[in-house]
């Protein structure tokens, strides 16, 4: 009995480091104060792969195309809307003055979301 569950144990360890969360990893700017937003938020996330701009929004992958109509989709019902933006640190600025835009055309808050510097 002892043994049966011990390769139990020994499958469910090895089977659950295979599982892959739909995780994306980016590395975001550092800024030393750091501020908790409270209300209802977008999460806009953009990252590159490949020298191609990916968007993120809510978790759930948007052509670049459809990132306006989305965000507007998003934003429909909702009173003072904010979308936290996480850039990768590796984009440029144009990249961040490109969804800034779409942002202010739609009326959006943008907060951009940085890591806190260690001390």
């Amino acid at each position: 009995m002892n043994d049966i569950m011990f390769f139990l144990l020994l499958f469910f360890l090895i089977v659950s480091t295979l599982v892959n969360p739909s995780v994306v990893k980016i590395t975001l700017p550092n800024s030393k104060k750091v501020q908790e937003m409270n209300k209802q938020q977008i999460i806009l996330l953009v990252t590159k792969d490949q020298n191609k701009k990916v968007f993120y929004l809510n978790n759930q992958q948007v052509d670049s195309l459809a990132l306006e109509p989305a965000l507007k989709a998003k934003i429909n019902g909702l009173t003072d809307p904010t979308a936290v933006l996480k850039l990768d640190k590796s984009l440029t600025i144009q990249d961040l003055v490109s969804v800034l835009t779409i942002g202010a055309d739609l009326k959006i808050k943008m907060v951009l979301a940085t890591e806190p510097i260690n001390k």
